[in-house]
């Protein structure tokens, strides 16, 4: 299964390469029009998405499918997310405290392929008050193993192993295959 993944980086709609995939993921901080427009160019009819912490309140568009706290499944790849990122400001969307995410996640399944706009704590993330991760998605690694976990927010594009999962931390674009 060919995916692209895009996060953060609203000039993936400009990129000149047409590449097809069959899923297009979208970690977060990205509006549903380049989305859409980014799902066009790639042929893609299947699209999973979360929410960023810059995110609009309001429901994805069609087709887009909201992957918080839900699993889709594609091709025997079972993808599931959160959204959101750590609460560094008193009001806006998509802002969790720690115990929040743990008490979310505590039942949620196993899936393939985790989507979320935020990283796993001390994976990828930054000491700012900003961009912390949550140690809630390190648990859930731990316990669910999924085969990758894929992220946002950090605006690097990096990967780092942690037991069988790959994390992904991705800014702009990023081109996968899972078999």
């Amino acid at each position: 299964m060919k995916i692209l993944v895009i996060a953060d980086d609203e000039t993936v709609r400009h990129d000149p390469r047409r590449e097809k995939a069959d899923v297009l993921i979208s970690c977060g901080d990205v509006a549903d029009q380049v989305i859409l427009q980014t799902a066009e160019a790639a042929q893609c009819s299947r699209i999973l998405a979360v929410k960023g912490n810059h995110g609009s309140p309001e429901p994805f568009r069609a087709p887009i499918l909201d992957l918080h706290l839900t699993t889709n499944t594609i091709n025997g790849v079972r993808f599931g997310g959160f959204q959101g990122s750590w609460k560094y400001k008193p009001r806006g969307h998509y802002l969790y405290e720690e115990p929040e995410v743990e008490q979310l996640l505590g039942s949620f399944p196993a899936v393939d392929v985790f989507v979320a706009h935020n990283s796993p704590r001390h994976i990828h993330d930054r000491e700012d008050n900003v961009h912390l991760g949550f140690e809630a998605f390190v648990t859930y690694i731990h316990r669910a193993q999924p085969r990758f976990f894929i992220h946002g927010h950090q605006h690097v594009t990096q990967e780092t192993r942690v037991g069988v999962t790959r994390v992904i931390g991705v800014h702009g674009r990023m081109r996968l295959e899972i078999d």
